[in-house]
């Protein structure tokens, strides 16, 4: 049995032109192995949202929702995070 599957897929033109620069400046042999790449990575971005999604974002919201008086209003979020924009990029 085989192992793998042919597919015919249309790109638009300036993927297309991705695919082929990337075998033309030899980072890859074949089409097939850059669209297997940037499949791989898709696959690996999905693993490591579904992985934030079960170990961090539903525990938080599964703590707040126990314990309501955990949160912050919005508005204190907002002064918060823009502070800290201001401290890393240096502007007052």
């Amino acid at each position: 049995m085989r192992s793998t599957q042919q597919f015919s897929i249309t790109l638009p033109n300036d993927m297309a032109d991705v695919v082929r620069a990337k075998v033309a400046a030899g980072e890859y042999a074949t089409e097939s192995e850059v669209i297997r790449d940037g499949l791989r990575s898709l696959m690996a971005r999905d693993r490591a949202v579904e992985a934030w999604l079960r170990e961090t974002a539903a525990p938080a919201y599964d703590a707040l929702k126990a314990n309501p008086s955990r949160g912050i209003p919005v508005a204190t979020a907002r002064t918060q995070l823009a502070a800290g924009r201001r401290k890393a990029t240096g502007k007052r």
